[in-house]
């Protein structure tokens, strides 16, 4: 059995601690999409850890951990965190593992990615500069290096003599930046792959087995639906399939065998970064709402853009995604606010748009239709049971269940473990 939890908004949901609640009753953990430039923030008795690559679920002993096909892999970075987890006494060894077929980035990629959104001018992404585009790039441009090739010499010297005749030229001819050194990468990078030596296996091979012997499988995404490649808010996307098709192909699991997907969703919008953003906040209520729920990147640390619930996202996101369930995050940060609003559709050319558009003209310069509920006062972070929390708290739930048609199941009132009501 392989459950899906992904974002239904622009990422940033909370997922980290959705996945790691969760876990508790899994086997199996599994990323499929994404890179470095995802940051998972779970807090477990107070204590706080941040993951980039390595899936949530492994603060639990008994958990196996799984690094997909699907998702790109700076090697340094991994073996910072395995290191990073290590140190604070959490053992790694005979339960991490990664996929042969992963690709892997690599300093040409980082490199690349900062320069063309320097040269994007007005037209810049705001990519988080850490080459997941760009090793994506190289994946479907048939000329990246997988971990399994990584991992044998002949094969590592061949391919980054490949790549670095073409990405050489173009630092060389046109963007007049300096050449890197084969030799000098091969040489950084012997450490790297010496740590990764053991980690890496056919991954589809072993899930595939694990779940024929009943094993329950947690499918971790990244980001969230609307940087999806294909349904995004194009082209301020991430370079991957976010949603639950994306689970199959990152994974290489059949999706026969998914038989639950859940959808983590904020009790308000963020996004960070560039990219429309049809009911972000500005000026003070803005930054009061970034202020209250700590919005900075757990990546970048960069603060993040906030704004009231939309609807019509999220409705958007349950569909394409088959979501079953949404559990809420961060009901708590909305505390003391007099008035809530949650946007129900957009209006554009005096013409109302009910549902989520791809046209960029409609979407970037839209106003949105909201409805307007009381809000509460009372501290939530303390209630364990939905019948006590605030009524107008409930009423805020529940409509948003009417507009997206949906159940929320569970309610995070705060970032640990222990704060997270079942409805």
């Amino acid at each position: 059995m392989i459950t899906v939890v992904l974002g239904t908004q622009w990422g940033d949901e909370g997922k980290g601690k959705v996945i790691d609640y969760l876990a508790e009753d899994v086997d199996i953990v599994a990323r499929y999409q994404g890179g470095a430039n995802a940051g998972h923030t779970v807090v477990v008795n107070g204590r706080q850890f941040i993951f980039h690559l390595v899936p949530s679920g492994i603060l639990y002993p008994d958990k196996v951990c799984v690094i997909g096909n699907g998702v790109v892999i700076d090697p340094v970075s991994f073996l910072e965190e395995v290191s990073y987890l290590k140190d604070n006494g959490i053992d790694v060894e005979g339960r991490l593992f990664v996929a042969e077929n992963a690709h892997i980035t690599l300093p040409y990629h980082k490199l690349l990615d900062q320069i063309e959104d320097r040269f994007r001018g007005k037209g810049s992404l705001g990519t988080t500069g850490r080459g997941i585009g760009t090793t994506y790039a190289d994946k479907f441009n048939r000329v990246g290096i997988r971990a399994v090739d990584f991992l044998d010499d002949d094969i590592f010297r061949n391919k980054l003599d490949i790549a670095l005749e073409l990405k050489n030229y173009l630092f060389r001819e046109y963007y007049k930046e300096k050449m890197l050194n084969k030799d000098k990468i091969y040489e950084e990078y012997k450490e790297a792959r010496e740590g990764m030596k053991g980690m890496v296996r056919n991954t589809s091979l072993y899930l595939h087995d694990e779940v024929e012997k009943g094993r329950h499988v947690l499918a971790e995404g990244a980001q969230g639906t609307f940087l999806d490649i294909d349904f995004g808010t194009y082209p301020y996307v991430t370079a991957s399939n976010s949603i639950s098709g994306g689970a199959c192909t990152g994974l290489g699991v059949s999706p026969k065998k998914i038989s639950r997907i859940i959808g983590v969703v904020k009790a308000y919008t963020t996004r960070v970064g560039m990219g429309p953003f049809p009911t972000e906040l500005d000026g003070e209520e803005g930054d009061n709402l970034r202020k209250t729920g700590n919005e900075y990147g757990a990546t970048t640390g960069r603060p993040r853009r906030c704004g009231w619930f939309d609807s019509v996202l999220v409705k958007f996101a349950c569909m394409v995604n088959g979501i079953d369930e949404l559990v809420m995050t961060k009901l708590d940060v909305l505390s003391g606010q007099e008035k809530i609003k949650i946007g129900v559709a957009y209006e554009f050319g005096g013409e109302i748009h009910n549902d989520y558009t791809f046209n960029s003209k409609v979407f970037s310069n839209c106003s949105v239709v909201y409805e307007e509920m009381a809000g509460w006062c009372d501290d939530i972070g303390r209630v364990k049971e939905y019948r006590h929390l605030p009524a107008n708290a409930k009423k805020y739930i529940e409509r948003i269940e009417q507009l997206i048609e949906v159940p929320i199941s569970k309610i995070s009132v705060g970032s640990s473990r222990e704060q997270t009501i079942s409805k």
